[in-house]
């Protein structure tokens, strides 16, 4: 399928691009657009994309090109995707998938309308690490699932990121920068999510950027950067949650998920790359973790979900990597501010399916 690139980036350049040329058999890029017109130009003459429209509008009106690939700053994930749904293209998005619930839910309702495909990052779970670890689980290596950890901490990104104050304003924090790799993965493992009950707080009022080329600017912190609770899977399964940016001197811990299961346990790869090696311990009492050979052979990358998307329009299917997924993902994220401002456990009003396990080797 045909295929217009809307923000022409760092994530496209290094990441979406480079394994566009690996599967030209599923989709090929055939214009872009960005708001920085030379950033395009140089985009397209990189990778040979023959067309560079100046505005999303005329991309997205291009006869030729049948889905969109939205890659822009988190705040124009839903609206453009709205743009490109209204106009009877298919739209896939990085993650989040929208920054409010009614954003999301106005973009599904759109997809339904035009009964087109929508689809969202991240497809990191959709890789051999992820999908072995779901071959172990459905192989029944640790028993029934009884309770999980995920936790991510860190000292947050002004020490690195060029430009790092989005990640302290509306929008940002660990939960909705790191939270939609973790919590795609317990849905490709577990299934979908039932409630949520939790803290979202900020340890620290300001921060200051360490990198250039921003060095010594201080930055508000504008939206919560600690979040910890816990949420029940609809199977029934307890998360331990940790999402923070307020380790500044590290964290004693690991920050690959685990699943405790009745005959054993289950250390996951990390859920923010494809590959690794799953961990797996089924000796009682004191047995230790050891790798297990992943299940897959199959290369990953930024991508693959829209190449399984792909796929789903032409077998008429759903999504592996799809909006429903990401909108509930999206509505958990979002409720751990809602318990924290009520202090009650918050039941969701969305669902998702389980999407089945990836079935292709090459």
């Amino acid at each position: 399928m045909k295929v217009g690139l809307v923000g022409c980036g760092d994530i496209a350049r290094k990441a979406y691009l480079p394994f566009a040329k690996e599967k030209q058999s599923t989709f090929e890029v055939v214009a872009c657009c960005d708001v920085r017109q030379e950033v395009a130009v140089a985009l397209a003459a990189e990778f040979d994309i023959p067309k560079v429209h100046e505005r999303i509008e005329e991309l997205i009106a291009d006869p030729e090109v049948e889905v969109v690939l939205n890659l822009t700053h988190p705040a124009a994930h839903a609206p453009v995707n709205l743009q490109a749904l209204r106009a009877g293209k298919h739209a896939y998005c990085e993650k989040p998938f929208a920054l409010t619930r009614e954003e999301g839910e106005e973009v599904l309702a759109a997809a339904r309308e035009k009964n087109l495909q929508v689809g969202c990052a991240p497809d990191t779970v959709l890789g051999v690490g992820i999908q072995s670890c779901r071959k172990l689980l459905e192989d029944g290596a640790i028993g029934k699932p009884l309770f999980a950890k995920i936790h991510m901490g860190g000292a947050g990104h002004e020490h690195w990121h060029p430009n790092p104050a989005f990640y302290y304003q509306q929008g940002g924090g660990p939960m909705l920068d790191m939270g939609p790799y973790y919590l795609s993965a317990l849905v490709q493992l577990l299934g979908p999510i039932q409630s949520v009950e939790g803290r979202a707080v900020s340890g620290f009022e300001t921060r200051t950027i360490g990198s250039e080329p921003l060095k010594g600017t201080v930055i508000p912190v504008q939206t919560p950067t600690h979040y910890v609770g816990s949420m029940q899977m609809a199977c029934g399964v307890i998360v331990q949650v940790l999402f923070s940016f307020d380790l500044k001197f590290g964290a004693d811990g690991s920050n690959l998920p685990e699943i405790y299961g009745t005959e054993g346990t289950l250390r996951c790869t990390d859920p923010n790359g494809f590959k690794g090696e799953p961990m797996l311990n089924q000796v009682y009492p004191r047995g230790e973790l050891k790798p297990q050979a992943p299940a897959f052979s199959y290369e990953g990358g930024r991508g693959l979900g829209l190449v399984d998307m792909i796929q789903a329009i032409q077998e008429n299917r759903a999504p592996r990597a799809s909006g429903e997924i990401a909108h509930h993902i999206l509505e958990a994220m979002l409720a751990f501010h809602d318990s924290e401002a009520t202090g009650k456990r918050i039941a969701l009003k969305s669902t998702c399916a389980q999407p089945p396990m990836m079935d292709f080797t090459s």
